[in-house]
């Protein structure tokens, strides 16, 4: 097996060895949107043109949650220098556990999403959209994500720190996400052209995002 195979099983059976993040995030997840139509009232017309936003709002909110033990775990057993100093670079590494991330959490939440929109009366018509925005966009919330749980790394109690630095991020795939959703549920727009800008920043994000938190953790070890 090789060694960036070996790497991801590994992390994929720690995030099944502590499935209770997992259970916590969707549990978030659902609150979130339940409690939307109780504040907003009975109107299925409003409930169903700011579902997109909701449901995207609640899934950015849910996965930083889990952001903190992307790193944090490997760092306090000492397995993260390890790796750093490993055959793999440090770069292939962080792009690796990025991507078991969003295989454990953001494919997880994207599946989710599809039944909390029943919540807010989103039109049926609009689901295949929302699962294409949903798997296109939450790349891009695992690998930048990243950034901000290597910047965080050695910060005591560095939630909202992450979160500050994370959230300002995730903006442009909250715009072009909603934005490819209003093309569907209220027309015109043009679906596939917000769409092709949305996955263009997992894209980047995928190749850009492992350097970044690369050098922040090599920052760190110094």
């Amino acid at each position: 097996m090789s060694r960036p195979l070996t790497l991801l099983t590994r992390e994929l059976k720690l995030s099944v060895r502590q499935g209770g993040t997992l259970g916590t995030v969707l549990g978030f997840y659902v609150v979130i949107v339940a409690l939307m139509p109780l504040g907003l009232g009975p109107d299925l017309a409003l409930l169903s043109r700011i579902a997109p936003g909701i449901l995207w709002i609640g899934l950015m909110l849910s996965a930083l949650l889990s952001l903190p033990r992307m790193l944090e775990a490997d760092e306090e057993d000492g397995s993260l220098e390890v790796l750093a100093t490993g055959p793999l670079p440090l770069e292939a590494v962080v792009a690796i556990k990025a991507f078991a991330h969003w295989l454990t959490t953001g494919v997880p939440l994207a599946l989710m999403a599809l039944p909390l929109g029943l919540l807010l009366n989103l039109d049926v018509s609009a689901y295949p959209a929302l699962a294409l925005t949903l798997l296109a966009g939450t790349p891009a919330i695992s690998f930048l994500g990243s950034i901000g749980a290597a910047l965080t790394l050695r910060t005591k109690r560095g939630g909202l720190l992450l979160s500050l630095l994370v959230l300002p991020l995730y903006i442009p795939s909250l715009i072009f996400g909603i934005s490819a959703m209003s093309a569907i549920l209220t027309p015109p727009g043009s679906f596939w052209a917000s769409m092709a800008i949305l996955a263009a920043i997992s894209l980047a994000a995928i190749v850009l995002a492992p350097l970044a938190s690369a050098a922040a953790i090599r920052a760190q070890m110094q």
